[in-house]
């Protein structure tokens, strides 16, 4: 048996390498596009780290022989790979912009057609393709989450710079309420000191009422006392 030309060997580690590292592989058939097409496609995957390169299918399933038989069993016909792999910035690629560039250029070019592919090492059919070419691109994303953090920090100042004025406006009341409280107790006894002090000439009256009741009657005693002796018949000479 001869040994595969080395340009083969060379072919099959590159693509067995980029299928490793890559967030998201993507078989395409591109059957009918012309060259200015295809380097369309190129440019509009370009800026979120997508590349796309047409290989024999013979060598990619060589490569690909760890991934599983669902991804061999795209290659058929024309095809070619689309990858998500390093943006120009230095970044990781953006899977979910890889997958709208890829289905919104199959909008004005039907000849493109998304079969399916590899997404963190796990198959993915089209259709999950479309799910995720329906999110919503990573700014956006981020910039909701922003959005939803800074929030709740908003909240959080305003409630620590309310604070001190509520604090304030509690100890405030506190003293007001304090101060009210030793008012009312200095008052109190006051209060209960006046009937007291109306109650005295009612005893006073009392005891100036009760006297004269004890001289009369001493008096009709006294006259009592006295009738008897003025109904005593006199005494006769004769007895």
């Amino acid at each position: 048996m001869e040994n595969p030309p080395a340009k083969k060997v060379a072919i099959v580690e590159e693509v067995r390498d980029r299928l490793g590292k890559a967030e998201a592989v993507v078989v395409t058939q591109y059957r009918g596009l012309t060259v200015a097409q295809l380097a369309e496609l190129r440019r509009s995957l370009r800026p979120s780290g997508g590349s796309y390169k047409v290989y024999k299918n013979t060598l990619v399933r060589l490569a690909a022989t760890e991934v599983g038989q669902e991804f061999n069993d795209l290659l058929v016909g024309p095809t070619a790979l689309a990858f998500a792999e390093d943006a120009p910035d230095g970044g990781s690629g953006d899977v979910v912009s890889v997958a709208k560039s890829l289905r919104d250029f199959a909008k004005d070019n039907p000849d493109l057609i998304v079969m399916g592919g590899l997404f963190e090492g796990s198959f993915i059919d089209a259709d999950g393709l479309k799910q995720l070419a329906a999110i919503e691109p990573r700014e956006v994303l981020l910039a909701k989450m922003a959005g939803a953090l800074a929030a709740p920090m908003t909240q959080m100042a305003g409630l620590l710079q309310a604070l001190p004025r509520d604090l304030a406006f509690g100890l405030k009341a506190l003293l007001e309420q304090r101060g009210g409280s030793e008012a009312a107790a200095e008052e109190a006894p006051a209060a209960e000191e006046a009937p007291a002090a109306e109650e005295a000439p009612v005893s006073e009256s009392t005891e100036a009422d009760a006297a004269p009741t004890e001289e009369v009657v001493e008096e009709v005693t006294e006259e009592v006392t006295e009738e008897p002796e003025a109904d005593q018949p006199e005494e006769t000479e004769e007895s």
